[in-house]
């Protein structure tokens, strides 16, 4: 019975998984073209969108790289910094406090992810 409850989760994941890099060229896509007018990206694409000029640009970071802009965001500083739409912060379970700007749709996506764990684990 607990099976049939996580059916359409697994089959999410089967689905996300088969095209893993069509989505994750959406999904890079999509950020970018909500993204890249902010205050950190525009620094390496000026405003641009091209997953090139991304790849290129944009380097690798470090939670200590980013956080002097996640410092600002969390001192309520109004500007799109980071992210173009308003943010709360999370912090981690162990270790040192770190924050992570969290957006509601994020927020609403790591629900639905948590979902999908949990029907991959019962299963």
């Amino acid at each position: 019975m607990a099976t049939n409850r996580y059916e359409g989760g697994l089959k999410t994941i089967e689905e996300l998984t088969t095209n893993a890099k069509q989505i994750q060229d959406e999904v890079l896509r999509e950020i970018l073209s909500r993204y890249a007018g902010t205050e950190y990206l525009k620094g390496f694409l000026h405003g641009r969108t091209k997953k090139q000029l991304f790849k290129k640009n944009v380097p690798i970071v470090t939670y200590e790289d980013l956080k002097p802009y996640i410092d600002r965001i969390a001192n309520r500083e109004t500007s799109d910094i980071l992210l173009a739409k308003p943010v709360t912060s999370s912090g981690t379970s162990g270790g040192l406090p770190k924050l992570m700007p969290v957006t509601a749709e994020f927020a609403n996506k790591w629900e639905l992810f948590h979902g999908l764990y949990e029907s991959s684990v019962i299963k």
